[in-house]
């Protein structure tokens, strides 16, 4: 579940990635993240390479054979009902009130590897691009505009996860 810590007046908005989506499906609880745990909200990451990327959102993607059959069980079971987009060989899936989403996967219809995770960089996507690149990191997929309206690039993590860096209109 991602949880936003806040906006701040330089644009960062402190965000963190939540693995416990599952447990509080499972049993009801939900996370407490407060400003004494979090450090340094308002200053970007910094990494040995420069300033972070700022990612405004994280989706898994879950590899699935058929999309129609597994709607039923995100959708109905997980409460997953609101269909963000579907282009038939992927669709998103949110609760209703957005906290939780989930992309289903069959193929990536552009690009012969699929991703693991997609993570939205709102305007950021060229930078991130070029620090991809920088770095060193194996690209799998060059930065394109795909017909669907999205602006991405696919890069290949250090242990082989492959991740897709993206930006969508609404970002």
């Amino acid at each position: 579940m991602l949880k936003r810590l806040g906006d701040h007046d330089d644009g960062f908005m402190a965000t963190r990635l939540s693995a416990d989506v599952s447990a509080q499906a499972t049993f009801g609880g939900t996370t407490d993240i407060s400003s004494d745990r979090v450090e340094n909200q308002n200053v970007a990451p910094q990494s040995s390479q420069g300033v972070a990327m700022k990612p405004t959102g994280i989706v898994a993607n879950l590899s699935v054979p058929d999309l129609p059959e597994a709607r039923e069980f995100y959708t109905d079971f997980l409460g997953l009902g609101v269909e963000a987009f579907n282009l038939g060989w992927v669709a998103n899936f949110q609760s209703p009130d957005g906290r939780a989403a989930v992309q289903l996967v069959t193929r990536d219809a552009t690009s012969p590897p699929d991703s693991v995770i997609s993570v939205h960089v709102g305007d950021g996507v060229e930078e991130a691009y070029e620090d991809a690149l920088r770095r060193g990191f194996e690209i799998v997929h060059p930065l394109t505009t795909e017909e669907w309206g999205v602006r991405r690039f696919l890069v290949r993590a250090p242990d082989g996860n492959v991740v897709n860096i993206v930006s969508h209109k609404d970002d």
